[in-house]
C-alpha cells in the first residue's frame, strides 16, 4: 500500500507538527513521546524543532542527517485535522 507523501510540514508549537499530505489531508503529530529516545532529544530545543523540512520526495520530515520521521509514522499516528 502506498501512503500519501508529505507536501508541507510546519512546527506549530514546541512539540507539534502540522503535516499536509499530497491527498490534501492535514494531520497534527505530537513528538513528545519521541523525546524519550536519545536520537530525538535535540528536538526538545524549540528553535531546532522549528527547522523541520520535508524530505525530498515527501517520504518524511527531517531536521538533520540523523533525525527524521517517516511519512508512514506521521500518517498512521497523526491526528486528522478537519
Amino acid at each position: 500500500m502506498r501512503y500519501p507523501r508529505i507536501r508541507y510540514a510546519q512546527a506549530i508549537d514546541n512539540h507539534n507538527l502540522l503535516v499536509e499530505f499530497d491527498n490534501s489531508e492535514k494531520k497534527k503529530y505530537d513528538i513528545s513521546p519521541l523525546l524519550a529516545y536519545e536520537m530525538f532529544e535535540p528536538l526538545s530545543n524549540p528553535a531546532f524543532f522549528k527547522t523541520v523540512q520535508v524530505d525530498k520526495g515527501g517520504y518524511g520530515v527531517v531536521w538533520s542527517d540523523s533525525i527524521d520521521i517517516s511519512e508512514y509514522e506521521l500518517w498512521k499516528n497523526g491526528q486528522t485535522i478537519e
